[in-house]
């Protein structure tokens, strides 16, 4: 007879608690006080979510970097979900040439970032890519994406409905461009350290950033969705940000998981992503 799965939710639920229990009582209250600051500038600032997540961001990408450079390799990484990047990324480079700010140059570095990864891979670590696993279908993303923006898009008519559509193309493109990377290493079953926390870190800039979004929306009443626009376009931004934190929810969960249970090597299994 095998087990009950609620059983098995229950001892996979209780497994941070566990940890915790087990650390000595100076651990536990340094614990304790980091989450409760962490907590508390949060509740006062949310503007401190955002800086919480650009910097998960930064460490991702100087995990990527420190991977190419020191390990010489790009096993684990997907160049498809690499170049989607790179294009959602020049989309909204494009779309807010007006503006310089910090958005802006943040983006400007993760495009020349992401734009130097593909010729390493490509060129440079070849030998190291495991094209056969990253055989996720894009096409697919990219006539989904261009259909939806077809449909939803913004409806100011302050700029022209090419860019608009432009806008809202990158928007839906930068939802689910992770997808290869996610389907590359569910095909390789064990994932690289390193590769692993990247998307990791990745997963909690996601969070975070979606995080942000409500407390946003809650805070002024959903007056700030006004801002973008009328009609389903500040909804479907909305939605963008849950679908982008949903879809590496599973990995981030399986990545918790692994670290908590002390295992090295994390490990999908066949039916996750």
């Amino acid at each position: 007879m095998g087990a009950n799965p609620w059983t098995n939710l229950v001892r996979t639920t209780m497994l941070p608690r566990a940890w915790v229990v087990r650390q000595p009582p100076k651990t536990k209250a340094l614990i304790g006080t980091v989450v409760f600051l962490l907590l508390w500038i949060c509740v006062i600032d949310p503007g401190f979510i955002f800086f919480t997540a650009e910097i998960s961001h930064v460490t991702g990408i100087s995990l990527l970097i420190y991977k190419l450079i020191k390990g010489r390799t790009v096993a684990g990484l997907s160049l498809k979900s690499q170049e989607l990047t790179a294009l959602f990324l020049g989309i909204k480079i494009y779309c807010s040439y007006t503006t310089f700010d910090i958005h802006a140059i943040l983006d400007m570095s993760t495009l020349i970032t992401t734009l130097w990864v593909v010729y390493m891979i490509r060129v440079i670590l070849k030998s190291s890519y495991m094209e056969d696993e990253d055989n996720f279908s894009v096409q697919y993303l990219v006539i989904a994406c261009a259909v939806m923006a077809l449909l939803v898009h913004p409806t100011s008519s302050s700029k022209a409905l090419i860019n608009r559509l432009i806008l809202a193309f990158g928007c839906n493109l930068e939802s689910v461009a992770i997808m290869p990377q996610l389907r590359l290493m569910k095909n390789a079953k064990v994932v690289e350290s390193l590769t692993a926390h990247y998307v990791f870190a990745l997963g909690v800039a996601r969070f975070l950033s979606c995080a942000h979004w409500i407390l946003q929306v809650v805070n002024s009443r959903g007056t700030i969705l006004l801002a973008l626009g009328y009609g389903l376009w500040p909804g479907m931004v909305l939605l963008s940000e849950i679908v982008q934190t949903s879809i590496l929810a599973e990995f981030c969960y399986y990545y918790i998981k692994s670290v908590v249970e002390g295992h090295s090597v994390l490990r999908l299994p066949s039916d996750t992503v």
